[in-house]
């Protein structure tokens, strides 16, 4: 079991992750995200079902998910492009 918070933030670290919804879903839609991480109060619901791509669903707000990525503010979704030295994809 991995620790979500720890992934997410070695991944913003030493990775390329793109924050936002719809930032995120043209990453998606660009074949460029290997993951797709959405808040569990993320407003946009079709980002839970986009074709191509692993979806997980961060059991936190999106504020938790902002904290979580070492930010000081709210993001709904991200997409990794890149995890770097992160097991993020192990999700």
């Amino acid at each position: 079991m991995i620790d979500e918070a720890r992934a997410l933030k070695l991944a913003v670290d030493t990775g390329k992750v793109i924050l936002g919804a719809k930032q995120a879903r043209k990453a998606v839609e660009k074949k460029l995200a290997r993951i797709l991480v959405v808040a569990a109060n993320c407003p946009d619901e079709e980002l839970r079902s986009l074709a191509g791509v692993k979806v997980h669903v961060f059991p936190g707000t999106n504020a938790e998910l902002g904290a979580a990525c070492g930010k000081p503010f709210s993001v709904s979704a991200l997409a990794v492009v890149n995890p770097g030295e992160s097991n993020i994809l192990s999700l």
